[in-house]
């Protein structure tokens, strides 16, 4: 029998308890003098933030576009292997009367990026395959770390993405947006305010006509994203749909995912849109797609909860991300949004609740993030404005020296699911289990509150607020 590091990992986290008594707060033996457990830590305060951003696509262009309107921050750098597009962020600076940031170009050019010194933040925006490395080398570079999503593809890569965040005292945060969406942050107050009772079952998902990229090229390189498609089957995009859940269901804070089945439908629509829509000489109508047309993954929790995360990015049916949890009192559900709650214990709920009511819900119990800087955030921009929103939250818990949001652990428990999916889909749907990357600290560590920002610290004011150039909708 094959014997790899994730089995001994496995086994070792049998030994959790003994590993405690020893001092060291951890399910799996490993060398404490290395690294300290990151739940939880607060780095030194950064008053300024020097933000250097690798990658200059829709997505890094964004990032400078929206990050020009907070205080405290500064992009430093830009990193591509596009010239045009390097050109591009600088233009976007220029407009908004910002310094001219240092340019970085070439194919390896954020080698260098990450070890400049006069930068405290890389924003990581690049094709999937350079995730992990330019997290890596910025955390060993000395810099904290907010990496796009997916920020990992395999229980390999999300161990070392632990382990070095351990080991270097630096953040590596998943930029999941969808965390700071109205819905989802509505959704999340909800059951924290135990409007929903006990939380029973969530669904989530990503179903997003992407079937275009078959024909999208870019200047300098092919549509990577078409390739990860082609080649990959199981949850390749699970987090949209997920992360959020987990916060609501205080995951690694009380609860982890525990294990998972995942089924794969069969692949149609990708040939068919082909064969529509390209010439008969384009290679790519020769590629067999993987990824199939439906993913549907069963995940319970450890405390015996049940969540259904669905991927799909080739059917022809409108974007939805679903965001369905229900409890012991009642349900909300997006897409479109319906909320609903027992009149009184056991009367049941037959009906979603009329829109009066909803609107009125909606307003009542309104995170109080969205609350503070949600009309700010749709004037920036950027699916919706969550974009801002999300961050406008990590800048201003750098600025004043507290726990991020999400931490490295989170996203680990999240990105394994393109692997562990995967392998599921590809063995009839067997059971898999999820690792605890927390090593046993679910157990203890301090569920995620009703966070907010103080605008008298943070300095962000109304008439220094603009649209920001280079945002997306979708």
């Amino acid at each position: 029998m094959q014997f790899n590091r994730r089995d001994f990992l496995k086994g070792l986290s049998l030994t959790g308890a003994a590993c405690a008594a020893g001092g060291c707060a951890s399910g799996r033996l490993f060398d404490c003098t290395n690294g300290s457990p990151m739940h939880g830590f607060a780095a030194p305060k950064i008053p300024h933030i020097r933000l250097g951003v690798v990658g200059m696509g829709s997505r890094g262009c964004g990032v400078v576009g929206r990050v020009c309107n907070l205080p405290g921050v500064t992009v430093v750098a830009v990193c591509d292997n596009v010239p045009e597009k390097i050109a591009k962020a600088q233009k976007i600076l220029s407009d908004r009367k910002k310094p001219k940031a240092k340019e970085y170009l070439g194919d390896e050019a954020w080698k260098a990026l990450v070890n400049d010194p006069n930068i405290d933040v890389v924003y990581n925006t690049t094709p999937w395959v350079l995730h992990v490395p330019v997290a890596l080398g910025a955390m060993r570079g000395g810099k904290h770390v907010f990496t796009e999503v997916p920020s990992a593809f395999t229980v390999d890569q999300c161990w070392e993405l632990i382990e070095t965040s351990e080991k270097t005292q630096r953040h590596c945060m998943q930029l999941e947006n969808c965390c700071y969406g109205e819905t989802e942050m509505l959704t999340f107050n909800l059951a924290k305010l135990g409007m929903l009772g006990e939380l029973v079952h969530a669904e989530g998902a990503y179903i997003h006509d992407l079937r275009h990229m078959c024909e999208t090229e870019w200047p300098g390189c092919e549509c990577w994203r078409f390739g990860e498609n082609r080649d990959n089957g199981g949850n390749r995009y699970p987090t949209h749909g997920l992360v959020p859940l987990c916060l609501t269901f205080d995951i690694n804070r009380g609860d982890r995912l525990d294990y998972l089945v995942s089924l794969d439908s069969n692949q149609v629509n990708f040939k068919a849109y082909m064969d529509a829509n390209l010439k008969p000489d384009n290679p790519r109508r020769l590629s067999k797609v993987k990824m199939a047309d439906m993913n549907s993954t069963l995940i319970k929790t450890y405390n015996g909860r049940s969540m259904l995360v669905q991927h799909d990015v080739s059917s022809p049916r409108p974007y939805s991300r679903i965001q369905l949890v229900t409890g012991t009192k009642g349900a909300v559900c997006d897409y479109p949004f319906r909320i609903g709650f027992e009149a009184k214990s056991g009367a049941g709920l037959h009906k979603w609740f009329d829109e009066a009511k909803t609107k009125e819900i909606r307003e009542k119990y309104k995170h109080p993030l969205h609350r503070t800087i949600g009309e700010l955030a749709k004037r920036v921009g950027g699916h919706g404005g969550m974009d801002f929103i999300m961050d406008a939250r990590w800048v201003y818990c750098l600025q004043q020296g507290l726990p991020l949001d999400m931490d490295v652990y989170d996203l680990a428990t999240t990105c394994c699911l393109c692997e562990l999916t995967e392998r599921s889909a590809d063995h009839r749907a067997r059971s898999i289990d999820i690792p605890d990357f927390t090593r046993g600290a679910w157990r203890t560590n301090a569920p995620l509150g009703i966070v907010d920002i103080d605008l008298t610290k943070f300095g962000l004011k109304d008439e220094n607020v603009k649209k920001a150039a280079g945002q997306i909708s979708v």
